[in-house]
Formats: structure tokens, sequence, C-alpha cells
């Protein structure tokens, strides 16, 4: 029968994704084993930069918004679990709701404003936002000015610090299977319909009943919530929030991990991760011209996939 059939690809198509998500969690668990401490800690980058391109890839990929003030909601989770530990002694996973939340807070006020703009506009008004908050911390005596937080205590687990650089990686992939599991389920409900059906056209979207504007706000808050995971891992990365980690140009990182990976793809925020991560660390061997072949790599790609090097595959419903 067409209706058995059709069921019969969908699972054999499932259990095909789920057999190269599970091949690539195992590749990357051998690695933490087989890497250098340097490889480690640079393939930890990778997983940070990979959950804050899923975050963007909710208002990017999926919702079509552009957003260049995306490193606000990095430094607002980074910023808060540093507050908490440092000012009051929270531990690291007491923290992690309190920096989702006021990312989510976040989002609202950055999200509601914004229902109306679009292109230029929009763009603009985002990097302002994050401008905003780069300044804010900067001035505040609360948040160390610009030197920032220091002494962020470690990660505690079962009484364990994790403090090498292997013990981190592994805390980071954790996090990331998390949030792409999240993520991926989150793609299947009706609200990444919507999503998709407002990043096309908003006004056929809302003519067929799809509430828009909520929508768009859904879509500022939950990507400002999964973004702001990577803070806190951050901070215990590095045992400090540094200001200089969340300007213009980390935004643009964020962004074009989407952009060349390819938007409202899973996967290809992984490699855009890699690509925006790691190219750098293998150029390292050229270091007066390594900025310059990185631009020249980032266009060549742009040039060849301008629709990302892994794009997302339209999803066909069959009745």
């Amino acid at each position: 029968m067409p209706g058995r059939d059709a069921l019969a690809r969908v699972l054999a198509r499932a259990t095909a994704l789920q057999g190269g998500w599970a091949l690539l969690i195992l590749v990357a668990l051998v690695a933490g084993r087989v890497l250098d401490d340097y490889a480690v800690t640079v393939a930890g980058t990778i997983l940070i930069y990979a959950i804050l391109g899923l975050g963007i890839n909710i208002v990017v990929g999926y919702a079509g918004l552009l957003d260049l003030g995306f490193a606000a909601f990095f430094a607002i989770g980074a910023y808060t679990a540093g507050l908490l530990m440092v000012k009051l002694g929270w531990n690291f996973w007491l923290t992690l709701p309190a920096a989702v939340l006021a990312a989510a807070a976040a989002g609202v006020v950055i999200g509601y404003p914004t229902l109306r703009l679009r292109s230029d506009y929009l763009a603009i008004v985002t990097l302002g936002f994050g401008e905003i908050i780069r300044i804010t911390v900067i001035n505040l005596e609360v948040t160390g000015g610009p030197n920032g937080l220091t002494g962020i205590p470690p990660v505690v687990i079962g009484g364990r610090e994790i403090v090498t650089p292997p013990d981190f990686y592994y805390l980071a992939l954790a996090f990331f299977v998390a949030v792409l599991a999240a993520t991926g389920l989150l793609a299947r409900t009706r609200l990444a319909y919507a999503w998709r059906a407002v990043r096309s056209d908003d006004r056929a979207a809302e003519a067929v009943g799809v509430p828009t504007r909520r929508v768009k706000l859904l879509a500022y808050v939950i990507g400002a919530a999964v973004g702001a995971v990577a803070g806190p891992l951050n901070a215990a990365q590095l045992g400090t929030v540094d200001p200089s980690s969340f300007t213009f140009l980390t935004s643009l990182m964020i962004l074009l991990v989407v952009i060349i990976g390819g938007m409202g793809s899973r996967p290809g925020v992984i490699v855009g991760a890699v690509v925006i991560i790691a190219l750098p660390e293998v150029l390292r061997s050229v270091q007066e011209y390594r900025g310059l072949f990185f631009a020249l790599l980032l266009i060549l790609i742009v040039l060849l996939r301008p629709q990302g090097v892994w794009p997302a595959r339209p999803r066909r419903l069959g009745l």
C-alpha cells in the first residue's frame, strides 16, 4: 500500500540519520583520547561555537531573521553564570538555568521591538543591541569592568573538578549532544514549520493563519536560550569572563557558522564551527598571512557553495 511504503521510507531515513549521528558521536568520543591537549582544547572551542550555531540557526536558519548581535546572548549567559559563581558562591549547575532564563528575557527585550522590522533595519537593531550589552558590562563595576570577571571555579561532577582539556572536552560534548537532541526535536514541531513559513514569506504565512509576531518572538527567545548555554561553558573553560570575547567580530563568526555550514541545517552547524575555529589554527604556520588566507577560503566557500557546505534538505510531506 502507498501509505505503508511512505511510512517505511520515513522510518528508513530516520534510522539512517540516527546511525549517522551515532557514528559522529563515536568519532568525537575517540578523538578526545587520541588528540593532544592543544587539539582537544581547540575541539572544545569548536563544540562551544557549535552550540552557539545551533542557537542562531533557530533565528537565522529557521525564521530567517538576520541577527548581527548574537554575541550579546553569549555574554549574558557567561556573565550571569560568572556573577552567581563568584559573588554568591553558586556552583556551575545551579547557574545554568539562571543563565538560560536571563538570555531568554533578553530575547524578549530585543525580539518584541523588532517584530515589524526586516532586512537591513533588523540587522542594525540587533547590531546595536549587541554593542549595548558589551558596553554595559565594560562600564559596570559589578562585572569587573574592562578586566572582566576572574576566579571562576571549575565545574565539579561527583566531587571531581573538570580542569584538564580532555575532561572539559567531554563535558562540552555532552552539552552539545543534549542541545543537538533538543533542537532536533524542535525541528519536527509545528513551530519549526511556522518559522520556515515566516522565512519564506511572512505576509503569506500570516494570511494562512500563522501568528507571525508570536512566532518571531519565540525564535528570538528560544535561540537566545540555546546560545546562552555556551556562556557558562566558556566561563568554566577559561576561568574568566572577558568582555573582549563578545565583540561584533564574535557575532559575525557565529553567523558565519550558519552561513558556511548551511542555514537551517544542524549537520551544517558542525561543519561551519569546524571551518570557523579549526581553519585559523591550521593556518597558524603562516601567521603573517593567516587572516588573508582565511578570508580568501571563506570567500571561495561562499562562491562555490552559496547554500552552505551541508545545506538543509527540504522536508517533503506525503499524504
